[in-house]
């Protein structure tokens, strides 16, 4: 098959009279549906649906999936992404019967195990955390941070000095300013000193009555601890204020540092980062919650307790920040988080992150003669190039997509934006140094051909199923949805 057939829509491959499936004669009484769903049933039938086989089905999402990149493949170097290999143990597990087919109204004393498996979840993050008490409702990383902030919000609130001002580092997350404008609260930049980390002197002339909390990213987004993070959290304690951290870079310090030591307030995880879980299109995530004793009143609604010899939920919680997902968050995730944590135990998870960071480490010495560093000081689990020194006329841009023809999918581009056309890689634990060798010997090259013949990285991608896109146009005028001839036509 060429890879630039261009696979068309379930809509553009309607053939009238085809169908899925054949139905047995009616044997039972005919019932319009219309006498069921009363007034939420359909006052004309869905227009323009596909009529299509179960192989046309079939074979239509096949070759969508085989179009795409994945981490069993090989090397996904996003960077703050981490996107690590999924055990297919874990996988086997989240399909046990017993897991898969529990619905979340049945009774408590019905779902025993279950509830079982989420405590047990919650008091290893709290351990690995050193944080007090969890929420495993949150579905998302930034859903995380969003129900984290709340958190502090309610606190405040409750000591009735409730503030407004949440300062985010340059190097954090790009999610974190808009986590804490989602919650409320207005956002200043605190700028980076030139070793990377937060400027302790800017952040105590800023730091006042006003300041609610601070999102820290730790390790930041270039990779490079806050050497100054009890001064930190001193900082904004002494001040009255709340350190929010955002635990999406966990990988880099399991079994080496706890949060909670440091005096941080609240944090989230991405249990699709750090342990393991389906990422994105994978699977639906979690972001759960951990925080210190002054802040669990205020956990989302129900929160699991102990009563009467089992396990049960708590739905008496007056000063709740209230619901944040449907029910108690994406259990089947929590699963293979909780497969993941148990598979490799405290000597593991340490482990994991030793070579998360060794990897990162390898690959900056293997490269730093040929890509500059961002900052100039050390890294941990990624590392963060410029796009200084380059061929003249090569962008970084070109250098990712150019990537995609050597058979790896392109680090993360253009972030974060305190380094000039930044290139962030994250190799996580999960390869070994072949691969990273293959990964070394490919940027190298195009930047061979970048020196040599610029123009072959202009053009590129040239072996994939999609050129290179007009990404400006794609993001400020998507299109959303197929729309029928006819109406194209009007």
């Amino acid at each position: 098959m060429s890879r630039h057939i261009e696979e068309k829509l379930l809509f553009e491959q309607d053939r009238p009279g085809r169908t899925g499936t054949t139905l047995p004669p009616l044997d039972v009484p005919e019932k319009n549906p219309r006498d069921l769903l009363g007034p939420l049933a359909r006052t004309e039938a869905p227009r323009c649906l596909p009529e299509l086989s179960e192989p046309d089905v079939v074979r239509h999402f096949i070759r969508l999936s085989t179009y795409n990149y994945a981490v069993d493949l090989g090397l996904y170097p996003l960077g703050s992404c981490t996107m690590k290999y999924n055990p297919k143990l874990n996988e086997d597990l989240a399909r046990l019967q017993g897991f898969l087919n529990i619905h979340p109204l049945q009774d408590d004393d019905a779902v025993q195990g279950a509830l079982e498996l989420m405590d047990t979840l919650s008091h290893s993050l709290c351990a690995i955390t050193g944080m007090d008490v969890c929420s495993l409702q949150p579905a998302a990383g930034a859903q995380g941070e969003f129900t984290g902030m709340q958190l502090i919000r309610a606190h405040l609130e409750r000591q009735g000095d409730p503030r407004r001002i949440v300062l985010i580092p340059d190097s954090a997350h790009g999610t974190n300013p808009a986590s804490a404008h989602f919650a409320g609260y207005s956002v200043e930049e605190v700028a980076s000193a030139p070793d990377g980390c937060v400027d302790v002197t800017s952040l105590k002339e800023r730091m006042g009555p006003d300041v609610a909390a601070i999102m820290l990213t730790v390790p930041n987004t270039l990779g490079i601890f806050e050497k100054n993070i009890l001064a930190i959290c001193e900082i904004l304690h002494e001040g009255g204020g709340q350190v929010y951290v955002d635990g999406a870079n966990l990988n880099a310090m399991m079994g080496w540092t706890k949060p909670g030591d440091w005096g941080a307030d609240v944090m989230h995880l991405n249990l699709h980062k750090t342990f393991s879980t389906p990422h994105g299109g994978g699977g639906p995530g979690a972001g759960p919650v951990v925080c210190k004793k002054h802040l669990e009143p205020y956990l989302p609604s129900p929160v699991l307790t102990r009563r009467g010899g089992g396990l049960a939920w708590d739905h008496d919680r007056p000063e709740s920040i209230g619901k944040v997902h449907g029910f108690y968050g994406n259990f089947l995730i929590l699963v293979r988080a909780l497969a993941y944590i148990e598979a490799l135990g405290a000597a593991g998870l340490k482990a994991s992150t030793e070579l998360a960071v060794l990897n990162a480490n390898y690959l900056r010495s293997k490269l730093e003669e040929d890509l500059r560093i961002g900052f100039d000081g050390p890294t941990l689990h990624e590392v963060v190039f410029s796009d200084e020194g380059l061929p003249e006329g090569v962008t970084t841009l070109d250098i990712a997509k150019r990537l995609i023809d050597y058979g790896f999918h392109p680090p993360t581009v253009y972030f974060p934006l305190i380094v000039h056309g930044a290139m962030m890689v994250e190799p996580t634990e999960s390869f070994g140094v072949e691969e990273l060798d293959r990964f070394v010997d490919a940027v190298r090259s195009v930047l061979r051909e970048g020196r040599e013949t610029p123009e072959l990285l202009h053009g590129a991608p040239h072996d994939a199923y999609r050129f290179r896109l007009d990404e400006v146009t794609a993001a400020r005028k998507p299109v959303l949805r197929w729309t029928p001839p006819e109406e194209v036509e009007e």
